[in-house]
């Protein structure tokens, strides 16, 4: 593999315009494709075997115009009532409007507060999910409304079928990385290699998520992840390629030769850790949710990309450069050649001499700020989260004022059974849900054609991303629902978007220990084989759910908790996504993994030469450290700029991600491995001889590559050290 990849990059960087041409009718091809069969991409969340889903798989099948999208129109008006004369009939107006909106299948009448201020018009459609033209004509239809002077607002369902991608956010994370790389290199060219190969992978691999929407059904969400993850890899996986070049060529290389052997050695670490992070990505499919699956597919691609782009397109950028990969360089920087001498060698020197007290403080610190996680409360945030200038949000309140926090997510209660029983069943049924304390309102039961199938409307009095309200549905299903129906032919399932809400979060709630348990698993027997030691693996493997844990853990403290939910811009508190845990987990995993090998690998190699654990840590961190810091700065920036977007699960993942990454950086690399790796000894690289004979030998980044690689002897070179 060593020797595919050095000839790989010698070849790229011998004939990058012949490169640059493969990759630019590659990004034809791919654009021309998109435009030809690309398709954007659905929100539509189905979640196989849970209950909810059941119910909603049932109406469509037997009820199917109770199974489509529902959405409300929601009027306010401060002085005079909604029915006045006038209000009363700019409603009937909207109701007319309404109904002549495309899949529209039934549009009810207006439904008043108590205090006649408020009201909404319900809208049903017999499509599943709503797209921009629904949002279009229901917009038209509530200027009915405004033209009268109303307050008019769309809800959530049809509000966020017109709403533009949030985009922009990677702008900032960009800006911040070309700072990064410019202080790092000291150079304008040296800067803009790894941001010209990232930016043009993440631009083909977006492009390539809109075909493959074409054939799985894909988060509107995902290219919007898929760029965060994809801009911060690239940048990333480029940055330790263009290091070792810059490296190789001060010890006097020519271009082409020191492309190859950076290909060879940094394009290793960065082949393994890309395909880590496809692999781990790719394993979202254990969660058994279609959304999860497809959002999982789509940051693999352009990670896949972004690999593909660093051992090819980026040698053709170095061989392009030349010799003039350092010019215009920032004018009186200092490059510091003495490893020994920088401030890292002296911190890993210092951590090293004291290895018990760093460990403590290392360890007491990543549990402390991962205890929060023991309050984690998994949930789908409703429309009470969104920015107060928003639509959804302003018909949230309006809704909740007027009729109570519940009426934003009422739950269906569908029943199934013989026309004859269901005159026996229905009213016993309705009856218990009207006594249930937690139940604000319950509406008649609506029967289909056959009398088989029946749904009941009933609205909690709790807001639905709260934990009343899920509880109430755990009641509904193991208790008041049982006893209602003992002695009759029916069977019922609660169903609607906030059931599924909270179904979804205990399906992910009960795959992720399993998920989490097979990542680790895989890392152990990956680092295994790469540092040939069982010890290094399980403490790797410690750190690295010690890290996630705490980064879960300011995830609960910021949005469960409020702790400076202001700074963030955050509305009000709200429960995890469900998605976030899992997908936060699988990024992690990859990208730990990129720091763990490039590192480890640098001290393996130490100690292989001298033999010391103490020297062998303190050279490691001091040659990796620089790169390892702008790497992890880079990424903070990716991620952190998406914590100032608008959208609360975007700031999750921005956060989640950025604080994993900065905790990673600083509390385990640069304390908890000197600490624990000095302690330890040479007891960090203990393998068991039969485990030794029978391990393939990988060799990474810690190795020059002059063992494997096959020159023609006339070109073979020394390698730097």
């Amino acid at each position: 593999m060593t020797s595919a990849l050095y000839r790989i990059g010698r070849t790229c960087a011998r004939h990058p315009f012949r490169t640059f041409g493969v990759w630019f009718l590659l990004a034809l091809v791919v654009v021309g494709a998109s435009s030809a069969f690309g398709s954007e991409g659905k929100d539509s969340f189905k979640v196989p075997g849970v209950e909810a889903q059941q119910a909603f798989d049932r109406l469509e099948a037997r009820f199917p115009t109770q199974a489509g999208a529902g959405g409300r129109l929601v009027f306010h008006s401060d002085e005079e009532t909604l029915s006045d004369a006038g209000p009363a009939a700019a409603l009937a107006a909207v109701v007319a409007k309404a109904a002549t909106g495309a899949d529209v299948t039934a549009v009810a009448q207006p439904q008043l507060s108590p205090d006649r201020h408020t009201g909404f018009v319900a809208i049903t459609y017999d499509v599943p999910t709503l797209e921009k033209v629904h949002y279009t004509d229901a917009k038209a239809a509530i200027a009915q409304a405004k033209d009268a002077g109303l307050q008019a607002e769309l809800d959530g369902v049809i509000a966020i079928a017109g709403e533009p991608e949030p985009r922009g956010q990677e702008v900032f994370g960009l800006i911040a990385a070309i700072v990064v790389l410019l202080i790092a290199f000291g150079s304008v060219i040296a800067m803009g290699i790894p941001v010209a190969t990232a930016v043009i992978a993440l631009a083909v691999g977006i492009t390539g998520i809109s075909i493959m929407a074409r054939f799985v059904e894909t988060p509107t969400y995902a290219p919007i992840l898929a760029a965060m993850i994809g801009l911060g890899v690239g940048i990333d996986y480029a940055l330790f390629i263009v290091t070792r070049h810059r490296a190789n060529m001060a010890a006097g290389m020519d271009p082409a030769e020191s492309a190859g052997r950076a290909n060879a050695t940094a394009g290793a670490a960065v082949l393994f850790a890309g395909a880590t992070v496809v692999i781990a990505i790719g394993g979202l499919q254990v969660a058994g949710i279609p959304a999860i699956t497809a959002m999982g597919y789509a940051c693999a691609l352009v990670v896949a990309v972004s690999v593909v782009a660093a051992l090819t397109l980026l040698p053709a950028f170095l061989g392009w450069a030349g010799h003039g990969i350092d010019r215009l360089s920032i004018p009186h920087r200092k490059e510091r050649n003495d490893h020994h001498q920088t401030a890292s060698g002296r911190w890993a020197n210092h951590v090293g001499h004291h290895p018990v007290r760093y460990a403590a403080i290392g360890l007491v610190a990543l549990v402390g700020l991962a205890a929060p996680v023991v309050g984690l409360r998994i949930g789908v945030g409703d429309d009470g989260t969104a920015n107060t200038q928003t639509t959804q949000r302003r018909a949230y309140d309006h809704m909740s004022e007027g009729f109570g926090a519940g009426f934003n997510g009422p739950l269906h209660v569908v029943v199934n059974t013989s026309a004859r029983a269901a005159d026996a069943a229905l009213p016993k049924l309705e009856q218990a849900l009207a006594a249930t304390p937690g139940i604000a309102e319950v509406r008649p039961a609506v029967r289909n054609d056959a009398g088989d199938t029946a749904v009941i409307v009933a609205t909690p009095r709790t807001s639905p991303q709260s934990e009343e309200t899920s509880q109430l549905v755990d009641e509904l299903r193991d208790s008041v629902i049982p006893a209602a129906i003992e002695g009759t032919t029916a069977t019922v399932q609660v169903g609607s978007p906030t059931a599924l809400a909270n179904d979804l979060s205990n399906k992910l709630t009960e795959r992720l220990p399993y998920f989490i348990g097979a990542v680790v698993l895989l890392s152990l027997l990956l680092l295994t084989v790469v540092f040939r030691s069982i010890v290094v693996p399980v403490k790797a493997a410690v750190m690295n759910l010690l890290s996630i844990g705490a980064a879960y853990g300011v995830l609960v403290a910021v949005f469960q908790w409020g702790w400076g939910k202001d700074l963030i811009g955050l509305e009000q508190t709200l429960p995890i996504n469900p998605f976030v845990p899992l997908i936060m987990f699988a990024i992690l995993f990859g990208l730990s993994m990129d720091y763990e090998v490039f590192l480890l690998s640098r001290v393996r190699e130490a100690f292989v030469r001298t033999g010391d654990s103490h020297t062998s840590v303190v050279e490691g961190l001091s040659s990796t450290a620089r790169v390892i810091t702008s790497a992890a700065l880079i990424m903070i920036s990716v991620f952190g700029a998406f914590v100032f977007g608008v959208d609360p699960v975007g700031k999750m993942f921005g956060l989640g991600l950025a604080a994993a990454i900065f905790i990673d950086a600083t509390l385990v690399r640069m304390v908890l491995v000197p600490a624990t790796m000095s302690l330890l000894g040479n007891a960090n690289w203990w393998l068991p001889r039969w485990m030794d004979r029978i391990l393939p030998n990988v060799d990474f980044e810690g190795s020059d590559g002059a063992e494997v690689i096959e020159l023609p002897e006339q070109e073979a070179q020394p390698v730097a050290a």
